[in-house]
């Protein structure tokens, strides 16, 4: 298992530094692509044209959706750059979550049988807090109750969320009933695991 970690800590390393040097390399081009829009570098130049022909078809995604949402065709390589920052961010931190409950559930299951039961209690409250997170995070932006990430979370928190809202008031306009319910999952999963 061991070398099995080291394998992934290994590919972890080398894709962290490929997405630095291709992020690097996108926000050199993003900024290339805002001084042609700006007209800092002529736009009718012939670097002007290889940065339309080669640039603009990756960047021109997110800038449908800027001009769908009524920003500025300008910003568009700035949002261009965010979402490959944002989107790498996510990916290593998803392989870091990865590797690390790959090691927990070697250590976990050299215990035997309490040591599954003990594994699998954890990864499940893990979930049940990931989908309260992504539910309150998703309450803030409010987007189509019929998207699957919205389903999903719903799904797996409605259960437990719906009796508190009886029982606790709302404050305000703030709903407290998932601050609570994250704090009784954590009760409860320590409950369970000390019952092995």
């Amino acid at each position: 298992m061991s070398a099995f970690l080291y394998g992934l800590d290994y590919f972890i390393a080398a894709l962290r530094g490929g997405f630095f040097a291709f992020a690097l390399v996108v926000a050199i081009f993003c900024v290339l692509d805002w001084m042609v829009r700006t007209r800092r570098i002529n736009p009718f130049g012939a670097f002007a044209g290889f940065l339309r022909t080669t640039i603009r078809p990756f960047i021109a995604p997110v800038e449908r959706r800027l001009l769908r949402a009524g920003g500025n065709p300008q910003d568009a390589p700035w949002w261009t750059l965010v979402v490959v920052v944002v989107a790498g961010v996510i990916l290593l931190s998803l392989l870091d979550f990865v590797r690390e409950q790959v090691a927990i559930a070697a250590v976990i299951l050299s215990d035997g049988s309490a040591g599954l039961y003990r594994l699998v209690i954890s990864w499940t409250f893990g979930v049940l807090r990931l989908a309260l997170i992504v539910r309150v995070l998703l309450s803030w932006v409010r987007p189509s109750p019929f998207a699957w990430y919205v389903r999903w979370s719903t799904a797996l928190t409605e259960w437990f969320l719906r009796p508190l809202r009886r029982i606790i008031p709302l404050f305000g306009m703030v709903d407290l009933s998932p601050l609570i319910a994250y704090f009784l999952l954590g009760v409860v999963q320590g409950f369970l695991e000390r019952l092995v």
